[in-house]
């Protein structure tokens, strides 16, 4: 599937219409999504109107940044939080499925067919909350899909299905969610995807997005320019987030192609950062009550202490997305698959998903980048870097 930067393109140069666009997404959801079940519902009607209104749009003299992508947004209440990416032109196709009630983990979806699968391996899960999104995006249905990420709700999926996904710094764009743990982000197959998100998201543009406290350095010598730095941690220094080997190996391989095309400089203290599990105060905070609410004042304070000592001497923390390997449908048992994400929601960290490679299961893994706080700059421009150079996961 074409980038939506390149969809976009077509339809504001007019070699394509936007109600094609919108239809050939319709026509594979309606081929495709009977097995996938990405979406709970779909808007057919309502898009193809939407894409004729942002023809007329474009053929009246529009620059529509977006003009005529067709999006999934995250569950039946995600047009709430897409009015920038409708504003720019994009088509709300349906809404993507997310977890059912009933159930104290969130790594899965139900769509309109059932339970959501992964596009890989469909006895998996595709991860969770944003389980839909995750899912159509890899399987090529939508070239963008909302998400929103309160423990690794994009991320987690973006890994276990093999897309990039975006976590903002929390309370950066708008979030109804009232414990402050939750954020907006994006699910892509593209960097400059991810970027144009950003772009229609804050307004920002195109320059703006680029800009960062850093710059890449390109293979084989800085070039006299600031290389990023990054320090790699195998499991932010607490027990319940120790990876299994298989993901920890692809995470490291990944940042290996990262130092290796000159995308970052890796610092040597991997096991300098030891931050406190944060599942006690998140849970706290996402609690009816008041217990707990010291502790998780404690934590939160000492883990902010030591990521900003972090991130006074470097640019980025890596680290694998998640311990564990897509579980069945049947759930993930006594792991918590949040256990490498849910500190950023915590401490508000943008944060993102890049694809790491496969596991022997056939299932992709991803490598999470974090960034200072209000840096996705810094995050969009490592991404756009690693996709250029080829560093980014291969797909088979």
């Amino acid at each position: 599937m074409p980038s939506a930067v390149a969809i976009a393109s077509a339809v504001r140069d007019g070699r394509l219409r936007a109600v094609d666009t919108v239809t050939e997404a319709l026509a594979r959801i309606t081929r495709m999504d009977p097995s996938l079940s990405s979406f709970a519902e779909v808007w057919a009607g309502a898009a193809v109107e939407q894409a004729r209104a942002v023809d007329a749009r474009v053929a009246a003299g529009g620059r529509l940044p977006l003009a005529g992508v067709p999006i999934g947004v995250k569950g039946r209440h995600g047009l709430r939080a897409a009015g920038p990416l409708l504003a720019a032109g994009c088509v709300p196709v349906g809404a993507t499925a997310v977890p059912g009630p009933g159930t104290p983990w969130q790594t899965w979806g139900v769509g309109a067919h059932g339970r959501t699968v992964n596009p890989w391996r469909a006895d998996r899960t595709p991860g969770g909350s944003s389980a839909g999104s995750a899912a159509a995006v890899a399987a090529g249905l939508v070239p963008l899909a909302t998400g929103s990420d309160g423990a690794g709700s994009v991320r987690i999926p973006a890994a276990w299905c093999g897309v990039i996904g975006l976590k903002t710094t929390n309370g950066r764009l708008p979030s109804p969610d009232r414990t402050g743990l939750a954020a907006p982000g994006v699910l892509v197959r593209y960097a400059a995807d991810a970027a144009a998100y950003w772009r229609a998201m804050t307004g920002a543009t195109a320059e703006g997005t680029t800009s960062s406290p850093v710059t890449v350095a390109p293979p084989g010598g800085t070039g006299g320019r600031t290389p990023v730095t990054a320090v790699f941690s195998p499991g932010l220094g607490f027990a319940s987030a120790r990876p299994d080997p298989e993901p920890l190996a692809l995470a490291r391989a990944a940042v290996g192609r990262l130092v290796a095309a000159g995308v970052v400089r890796l610092l040597p203290d991997e096991e300098a950062l030891r931050l406190e599990d944060p599942a006690p105060a998140w849970l706290a905070l996402r609690g009816p009550g008041s217990d707990g609410l010291d502790e998780a004042g404690r934590i939160r304070e000492v883990n902010d202490r030591r990521l900003e000592a972090l991130f006074a001497r470097a640019d980025l923390l890596l680290t694998p997305t998640t311990p564990n390997a897509a579980h069945g449908h049947d759930g993930p048992g006594e792991r918590f698959s949040t256990a490498l994400t849910w500190a950023f929601n915590l401490s508000g960290h943008p944060a993102a998903s890049l694809p790491a490679g496969f596991g022997a299961d056939g299932c992709p893994v991803g490598v999470q980048l974090v960034a200072a706080r209000g840096r996705e700059e810094t995050l969009l421009a490592v991404i756009g870097a690693a996709e250029g150079t080829g560093a980014l996961a291969p797909m088979p």
